[in-house]
């Protein structure tokens, strides 16, 4: 697991490169905000996280599977990273930023993700 990077993903470069395409500009990985989000929109207050299925546990997602061998462990290991994911992004709330997720199967549509992250951008509430 040391070998699985936590941020500079494929998945995350492929979704920077779309919201760099359609004209928004952002920062990334902001150490000072909870769960160091992968995209930042400083101005709007806004941020997306990118998640991988299998990690985040996406529900009800195929690639969200269960491995078979030492099942205790991954049981506990997804929890904890559930329940992190939560409490950052309750915690991103509370501050007053507004938050999404772009999760790993969604980018198989990119033209469904440009146009979620596009309603997300430009709607002043959510």
């Amino acid at each position: 697991m040391s070998r699985v990077p936590s941020k500079n993903t494929g998945l995350e470069i492929a979704v920077r490169k779309l919201v760099w395409a359609m004209g928004y500009r952002y920062r990334l990985h902001a150490r000072d905000l909870p769960g160091k989000p992968d995209i930042v929109f400083r101005g709007r207050r806004k941020v997306i996280f990118v998640h991988g299925c299998f990690w985040h546990r996406h529900p009800g997602c195929r690639y969200a599977s269960m491995p078979k061998t030492r099942q205790i462990f991954w049981r506990e290991k997804f929890d904890r990273n559930i329940l992190r994911d939560a409490e950052h992004m309750s915690a991103l709330q509370e501050m007053g930023w507004a938050v999404i997720v772009v999760w790993q199967c969604e980018m198989r549509n990119p033209d469904a993700v440009c146009h979620k992250i596009k309603k997300f951008i430009e709607t002043d509430k959510l």
